[in-house]
Parts: C-alpha cells; structure tokens; sequence
C-alpha cells in the first residue's frame, strides 16, 4: 500500500467505530493472496453462522463436501499421508457440535461439548438452561431413545463432527420445554461452520474461544480510497503470557520513588554595571529609594482589629435594620389585622341588624313572630314608663287607654301576617312534597358519577305535580283554563270512584261558569275545592303509588292510648310528641300550641337568641367528639338559666352583654362541655381561651374563684335533674368546699401584693 493511500489511524479516533462494529452483526469475508512463484492461486473463505432455518440445507451440504473430501485425498495421495493419527487423550478432549431439537415447539439450541459427555450429562446441563427436573427429559436420536450412560463417542459423534438429537417432556402438562429467554438480540455461537473454497467446497466446524480479557486497541490505518481499515496484530490475537517459574518476583519500580532532576531557568536575563574606569553608566533614570516607617506586630495586629470592628459595626447596623423592618413589618400588619377585624365586625353587624329588620318586616317562621311580640313588648314597656314620668291623673289613664287600642292594632297587623305566612309555607310545604314524590332516583358511581333514573311511578308523579302547578296557576287565559280543566279531566277519568266525581263535577261546573263570562274573583272559592280535592287525589296511592314511601303510617291505636296525655290549658288529649318537657319538668303540663299562645299573650319571651348559642354550642362539641351528650339534653329554658341567671347575661372577662357575641365554651378544654364545665365568653374571648395550656397561670386568683363559684351552683342546680345526675362526677359538695369558692373570702397575698 502505498503512502498517500493510506492514512494512520489512532487509538483514540477508531474507538468509536470499533464499539459500533462490535455491536453488528458478525459476517465476515476474507480474501487472502498468496504467490506459489509463477502461479497464483485464489483461496476464498467464508464464514456463515449456522441457525435453525439453515438446517437442512447444511445437511445437504454436509454430505457432498464428505464425498469431496474422499475423492480429493484419493487424487492427492500425499494428502492423506500427511495426516496423523489422534492420540487417545486428544480424541476424548474433542469437541462436537450438539443441535437440540425441543419438541413439540422445535426450537434448535446448538452447543459444542466434548464428545466423551454421557447423555446423563446432557441432560443434567439442560435441566439448568431450561429450568426442568432432569428425570422428566427424554433425548431421542431418530426416533429412539438413547441411554443415560451413553457417550457421544459412543453414538457415532466423530471429532469435529455434528449431530442432533430430539428432546422431549415426559410431563409436558407440568414442565413444558422452551427456550427461557428468546434471542431479542444477535449473540456470537459457541460453534460456526466455515465452509472453505479451493477447488471444491469444504464445511469445517470452528469452535470460538471466549476473550477472558479486554485488548487493548493499539490503532491501525485506514485506506483512503476504500476507508478500509486495517488493525494491528496485537487486536487480533490474545498476548502470551508469561512462564511461571514457581519464584514470587516484585518489581523494582514499584517499591521506590522516581527521582527526577531538572534544570531552572528565569524567564527574564538581568544584568547590574557600575561605573569604573574605563566604562560609563548613565545615572539619569536611577530612582531613589528610602525605607519606609517600620511596622511592628502589635500595630499590624492593631490595624486588623480596628478593621474588624469597622466592619462588626456594619454588620450590626445592618442585622438592627432588619430588626427594625420586621418590627416595622409585624406592626403593620398587626394594625391592618386590627382594621380587618374592626371592619369584619362592623359588617357583620350591619348585616345582624339587616336580617333583624327583614324578619321583622316579612315573618315567616314561629320565631319571626316571637321577635315581633318581643319588640311590641319592650315598646309597650317603655311608652308605659314615659306615660308614668310624663302624665298622671286622668291624662295618665286616658293615654295608656290610647296605648291600648294602638297595642291591639299592631296585634292585630301581626295575626295578619301570620296568616299569610301561613297560607305561603302551605303551599311552599306542598310544593317541596310534590317534588320530593317526582324525585327520580340517584346513586353514585364507582368513579363519583351521580346517575338518575326515572320510573314509572317516578314519571307519573311528575305529571301529575305539572298538572297540580297549572291548576293553581292564576294567570291563564279563558281558553288556557279550558285547556287545564279538559286535561284534569281526561286524566282523573282514569279512575272511577266518589272523589274523581266530585272533580268531574266542580270541572263541569267551572267550564258552565266560564261560557257564562263569570269573573275570576268569584271563582276563587270554586278552584281552591278542584285543587284541594286534586290534591287529595294526589296522595292516594291508588292514584299516585311513588306517594306511599312519603305518607305517615297511621300508629296502632293500642300503642297510641300509651302515648296520650291530657292538656291542661285547651283540656284536649294530645300525642306525646305534642308536649314540649323541661329538663327539671316532673309532670306533663301545657302543649306546645297553648304554651306557644300563653307566651304570645303575657311573656311575650324570644328564645332565638338562646336557639344560636345552642346550636352553636352542639356543633362545636360535635367537633371535638361524638360522645357528648350533655348538650343534647338541654332545652332553650335551661340555657335560658343557665345563661341569665347563673352567668348575667354578661361575659365573664370583658363584661359584654349582646347576647349575638356571646358563646358558651370549655372551662377546663381536656374534660367534656357540662354545665359545670363551661364560661361564657365573647367569640374573640372563647378562641383565645381554647388556646391556653394552663388556666390558673393565664388568669387571676379573682377570676378562677367567680368561675368555681357559679360551677357550684349549676352542679347544685342541675344535679336535681335525673338524666343530667348520671353525668355528674361528684353529687355531692361540702359546706367546707363551698366556702373555699366564695368571692368575699380575703386574699392576703393579694392585698400584700397591691401594697
């Protein structure tokens, strides 16, 4: 090769290439050229990798190069003589390439072995590949089966030679042979057959020798032209290694330091010429220089302290500046909580104050009109103090007989509303039950998905609350109320009994009155009758079926004579549920409707507000377990007491006294609510006192005795009551006890401390 068709090439630059040629697939073709002096001859040497599908076909070709061979050794005598004779040793260390035939899926496994492994030995090697029990494989040669303590000598094999074998499962139910891990990638044989061309071809069996060792690449050429390469011989072949003597030997290099001696050079010359006879030197560029002051260690180390204190001042100043801007911060976020908070309240009372006036102005519940007898109360209470400062005498009588007459009239405005309010919860109550009945059924989903369903019942309790709203309606048309009627009609004519008749009739009658051009005024009477009567219709299951899930079940009339209890205000009979009990309450006493009138007509008393510190009360109590029960037995009456009289209506810390900022919470936070257990505090109080870990540190010696005191007294009140006496953990209290808790009792250390 000539040098400017070729160029070298590195270690470091073929590395790559070499790692890319690796992962190729192996094939590989090598020509060599060799000269015999005047005659040239052509060797071409091709290596294929032999794989299953190739079979056959190398079968074949097994054979015709056998023939070949004979005919070649017997045209060249000299060629046979040059053959020598395999020793014992060396014929049994012979190698052999084995095929494997796995039945029934027929994958081929090829691996070489020496030709004096047993069959026993097989076996055991592919129990381990194909994770089998070795008794449960079966090798067949040709259909029969060969013995355990048979060798591959002993078959046939020849040395170099090949064959295969059929492997088979004695239990192909429990232990079926397959390959377990299939080839995903080439991988280089144990075994390839070279088939060499001279004049004739020739299949030879070349086993391959695994690298123990990476070698290293030393580089090569590539040719110019062709980019061929071409390696050097120390990538090929595997290096000698050295003879084992049988004497440990250390090298020298390894024991000692490498010493190295080695030349200094400035990278500058410089040269100094004074004056003297016979040579002048210029002075003209020569600098004087004189030492400077001298600086000992005690100043140097002086100097470095002032520098470091210089910059601790800095420091300082700097870490007090973000001292101050967090203060500065905290402040100001403090005052703008304050402003939140003052805003927060101030809104929330615009809106206490809004509400009241709406409830007021537009009752509608039974304590929307307590709050209103309430207000007439305390309007009636103060005209009557300023008619006593005013007046006296007849003008005194005269005025409160005035003031009278305008408390009647307001009365009077009340009951109005009352019934309208009523008339309006009527109807709302029966259009929530119509719509309840015409619900379609719902349930949710694996994934959270609401699903509904409409029945048929679902479906005509819908229709018949569409009709029920069409009746009702009061802004139809002549011919639209036509419309209504004939519907109603045609859809009650479905059922024939009393009540579809009487509608049929008040229908007709209706549709006689309209031709007639009556006025809607005096047929309201006339289609409040159809809609009652549709309505009862309505809620016959007969008529309606989905409407029997919403009715009341009439209770067994023996059962009810034990639940029956006599009024003492209207002397009626009345349910127990009918009955509104105190907790102290030992007999049953007035209903609710006479005590509901009782209070309208003289006490006159608003329990709404007790109503939320209740509520409020249970679901903060609900939150911190659901055991409490103490909060369930209690009745506005006794929160009432509770409340007023035990607590003054007042907080026991700051002395507020509107009863929509007041709370009743824990006393002692790790023990359940009671009414022993508990003070009443504003919403800002009771959140900072539920916080605190120990109660005699946070507040005074004052305080902690008005609150043991009070305790007392509710635990002395309430122990009269039969469900609450199960819930007290002492029932009994000692004089001595109670004397401790008096307010009165001087306080030495106190009074020392004031002094």
């Amino acid at each position: 090769m000539s040098e400017p068709e070729s160029e070298t090439v590195s270690p470091e630059a073929s590395c790559a290439a070499e790692q890319e040629r690796i992962q190729e697939v192996i094939q590989t073709e090598t020509e060599v050229h060799e000269d015999y002096g005047d005659a040239e001859s052509t060797h071409e040497i091709k290596v294929d990798v032999c794989t299953a599908t190739d079979m056959l076909l190398q079968e074949e070709n097994l054979a015709k190069s056998t023939k070949d061979q004979r005919d070649q050794d017997e045209i060249n005598p000299q060629g046979s003589e040059s053959n020598q004779t395999l020793s014992s040793s060396d014929l049994g260390s012979s190698t052999a390439t084995v095929k494997i035939l796995l039945m029934p899926e027929r994958h081929m496994i090829t691996v070489a072995f020496t030709i004096g492994f047993t069959i026993l030995d097989l076996k055991k090697y592919f129990s381990l590949e194909l994770r089998v029990p070795s008794d449960i494989i079966q090798i067949t040669l040709d259909e029969k089966s060969v013995g355990d303590d048979q060798t591959l000598m002993d078959i046939g094999v020849q040395p170099h030679g090949m064959i295969q074998f059929e492997m088979s499962s004695l239990d192909p139910e429990n232990y079926l042979l397959r390959p377990v891990k299939p080839q995903q990638e080439y991988n280089m044989p144990d075994v390839i057959t070279v088939r060499v061309q001279t004049d004739l071809y020739q299949d030879v069996v070349v086993e391959i020798e695994r690298a123990t060792r990476g070698k290293a690449f030393l580089g090569g050429y590539r040719h110019k032209v062709t980019k061929a390469e071409y390696h050097h011989a120390a990538v090929q072949t595997i290096p000698k290694k050295r003879p084992d003597r049988g004497v440990e030997m250390f090298s020298r290099d390894t024991q000692t330091v490498e010493l190295k001696n080695q030349d200094q050079q400035c990278s500058k010359n410089a040269s100094t010429q004074m004056t003297k006879i016979g040579c002048y030197v210029s002075n003209m560029e020569d600098k004087l220089i004189t030492p400077g002051t001298y600086i000992t260690a005690g100043e140097y180390h002086s100097k470095r302290l002032r520098a470091v204190i210089t910059l601790q001042t800095y420091v300082r100043r700097w870490l007090a500046k973000c001292f101050t801007d967090s203060l500065r911060q905290a402040k100001e976020q403090h005052l703008a909580w304050l402003e939140n908070d003052k805003r927060r309240k101030k809104e929330e009372k615009e809106q206490q104050i809004r509400d009241e006036y709406h409830r007021r102005m537009n009752p509608e519940s039974k304590a929307d009109f307590d709050l209103l007898y309430n207000a007439l109360k305390k309007w009636r209470i103060e005209e009557e103090e300023r008619i006593s400062v005013i007046l006296s005498g007849a003008e005194r009588k005269a005025a409160l007989c005035s003031l009278l007459e305008q408390e009647t009239q307001f009365i009077s405005s009340i009951e109005r509303h009352r019934m309208a309010a009523g008339t309006r919860n009527q109807d709302k109550a029966i259009q929530a039950f119509l719509n309840k009945c015409a619900e379609p059924k719902k349930w949710r989903a694996f994934d959270g998905k609401v699903t509904e369903m409409d029945t048929r019942f679902t479906i005509r309790s819908k229709e018949l609350r569409d009709l029920y709203s069409s009746i009702t309606q009061t802004q139809f048309t002549k011919d639209e109320r036509l419309d209504v009627l004939l519907t109603l009609k045609h859809t009650i004519k479905e059922h024939d009994c009393k009540l579809t008749q009487d509608i049929v009739d008040l229908i007709d009658r209706e549709v006689d009155l309209l031709m007639r051009g009556v006025k809607k005024s005096n047929l309201e009477g006339l289609r409040k009758r159809i809609a009652t009567l549709f309505l009862q219709y309505i809620k016959t299951p007969a008529f309606n079926p989905q409407v029997s899930k919403f009715l009341r079940v009439p209770r067994d009339p023996a059962d009810l004579k034990k639940s029956i209890y006599l009024c003492r205000g209207c002397n009626e009979y009345q349910s127990s549920t009918d009955f509104a009990l105190k907790t102290n309450a030992s007999a049953v006493g007035l209903c609710r409707r006479c005590m509901d009138l009782d209070n309208e007509a003289r006490r006159r008393e608003d329990f709404s507000l007790y109503k939320n510190i209740l509520r409020c009360l249970r679901d903060s109590e609900a939150e911190c377990g659901q055991e409490a029960k103490i909060t369930y037995l209690l009745q506005e009456q006794d929160l009432r007491y509770l409340v007023d009289v035990l607590w003054g209506a007042q907080s026991a810390l700051s002395g507020w006294k509107d009863l929509h900022d007041l709370l009743l919470v824990r006393w002692e936070k790790h023990l359940d609510w009671s009414p022993w257990n508990c003070i009443l505090l504003t919403k800002d109080e009771a959140a900072a006192h539920l916080k605190l870990e120990d109660i005699e540190k946070a507040y005074d010696v004052v305080v902690i005795r008005n609150v043991k005191q009070k305790h007392a007294l509710a635990r002395k009140y309430f122990s009269q009551i039969p469900a609450m006496a199960e819930c007290l953990q002492d029932t009994e209290i000692k004089p001595a006890a109670l004397s401790n808790l008096l307010v009165s009792k001087p306080i030495t250390k106190a009074t020392k401390q004031n002094h």
